[in-house]
């Protein structure tokens, strides 16, 4: 676990919106696009909908994407053309483990 990458991805406010949104998508996505097609948000969220509801651009919000991935924080699937996005909670887990007992 890279403590250091992780506190990096969440010292930014838009990125630790995300994850805050990726935690229950149901409260700020809508599910039935992703129902429609077989889908449900145990995948994870589209990149095109947190693009949509963060108002940032697609270049920054992938980028965002990759750096909390990148961090152990997120995990990614890809079906067909879009990629999903979902929190990665046993690292997250660690990460709380590690500031309740380190510091």
């Amino acid at each position: 676990m890279d403590q250091l990458a992780m506190y990096k991805a969440l010292a930014n406010p838009a990125r630790l919106q995300i994850l805050q949104w990726l935690k229950n998508p149901a409260e700020h996505f809508d599910e039935s696009a992703y129902r429609e097609q077989g889908l449900g948000f145990h995948i994870g969220v589209c990149v095109g909908d947190i693009q949509a509801r963060s108002g940032l651009s697609q270049s920054v919000v992938s980028s965002y994407l990759q750096a909390m991935k990148e961090a152990g924080l997120l995990e990614s699937e890809r079906i067909g053309k879009w990629t999903y996005y979902r929190r990665n909670e046993r690292m997250i887990q660690a990460l709380a483990a590690h500031v309740r007992n380190e510091l």
